[in-house]
């Protein structure tokens, strides 16, 4: 049988015999020997971790797997999100499942999106520096300097626009010279958003009024009693909305 040669291999070996290469990690200040090319959280499991907290949807969506870590030779404190984050050779870390920070408490129904309303709640993101850290280590790439400068002209719509895929994990506060909460910022404006600016989903205010009529109640009644059998085939068997066709543009 022909030989493979692997740079991330120790050796030459033949097909049956080849083996991950391992290298020496430190969670938590314990040093184990994982296979290299795993994710933080998977070579954590590797290690005998039993994970109950700081991880979630193991996709980069949830956002609560923030850790921080050092590599062998560089003393800067590097962070990122167990999920995406792949470990290397000497590296030691510690999860922060949850990122302490400032967080204001309001109730949305008694605020209006006016120009102060950022500045009211989180007075502290008039001293951005403009740094841009914030936005150096967000792990979804958002502009964060870009929606803090908003939140400081009371761009409600702005600040919701440019956090819409925030995952709430903390990051961008932990780098802030400002001690600003990026995030909470962020939350704030899409809460506003939501309340205030959102238009209304027309559609789905028709379907809430039959729902309470009881127009589909034969019918949740009719699938309650189905076995489990019949309900995946009715399921295969869906009607799937079509994708929307976009017209070709005429040449001119």
């Amino acid at each position: 049988m022909d030989t493979i040669v692997d740079a991330t291999l120790k050796r030459t070996e033949t097909q049956e015999e080849i083996q991950p290469r391992m290298i020496g990690v430190a969670f938590a200040g314990k040093r184990y020997s994982v296979p290299e090319g795993l994710t933080i959280l998977k070579a954590l499991e590797y290690a005998g971790y039993r994970l109950i907290r700081g991880v979630g949807c193991r996709g980069g969506f949830c956002g609560a797997c923030a850790t921080v870590y050092r590599t062998a030779g560089d003393y800067r404190l590097k962070i990122g999100l167990a999920c995406q984050t792949m470990i290397e050779e000497n590296m030691y870390l510690t999860q922060i499942p949850f990122y302490p920070a400032q967080k204001a408490t309001y109730d949305i129904v008694e605020l209006r999106p006016t120009g102060e309303v950022f500045i009211r709640f989180y007075p502290e993101i008039l001293r951005c520096l403009q740094c841009n850290t914030c936005r150096k280590v967000c792990p979804q790439d958002l502009d964060v300097m870009r929606y803090i400068a908003a939140a400081q002209r009371g761009e409600v719509d702005r600040v919701a626009d440019l956090s819409f895929d925030c995952l709430q994990c903390g990051l961008c506060a932990s780098r802030c010279p400002a001690e600003i909460a990026h995030y909470h910022v962020a939350q704030l404006g899409r809460r506003l958003y939501g309340r205030y600016r959102q238009p209304l989903a027309m559609h789905l205010t028709q379907r809430l009024a039959e729902i309470g009529e009881g127009r589909f109640d034969e019918e949740l009644s009719s699938l309650q009693r189905m076995s489990q059998q019949e309900f995946e085939s009715l399921y295969s068997q869906r009607d799937i909305e079509p994708e929307e066709v976009v017209p070709a543009k005429k040449e001119d």
